[in-house]
């Protein structure tokens, strides 16, 4: 009789795994997107914030009617869009395509944070000048 022997446990993520990354990078990954949820928690408030003092308008054409008419439909559009987008590139965050995408967004948002901090620091060096 030949010995039986144990199946190899099932790699958690999957074979796709090894292609990829490490559980250590999926940890690190999912920490980008949490940045993300952040900065565009950031971004959606200070957005209402220059819509409202009339310093700014909404750049993406999507939302500006909801950022200038209704602000908080707006944040639940932005946020509902942004959480399902996501929700999507961490489902298949085992293809490179994916990967590629949580990066490309969490840069776009990264670079709409540096724009707000410009703009804030224009308008704070306004103050302190005159």
């Amino acid at each position: 009789m030949i010995p039986s022997r144990r199946p190899e446990p099932p790699e958690r993520l999957g074979s796709a795994t090894r292609k990829i990354g490490t559980l250590e990078h999926f940890r690190w990954l999912k920490g980008v997107i949490w940045t993300m949820f952040a900065l565009n928690v950031i971004d959606g408030v200070l957005t209402l914030i220059w819509v409202s003092t009339g310093r700014a308008t909404e750049a993406n054409p999507l939302l500006a009617i909801l950022a200038h008419e209704y602000p908080v439909l707006f944040v639940l559009v932005k946020f509902t869009l942004v959480g399902m987008g996501s929700y999507l590139l961490w489902r298949f965050r085992k293809h490179p395509g994916s990967v590629i995408g949580i990066f490309v967004a969490f840069l776009a948002y990264y670079f709409v944070l540096l724009y707000h901090l410009r703009s804030m620091g224009l308008r704070l060096s306004e103050i302190f000048i005159e």
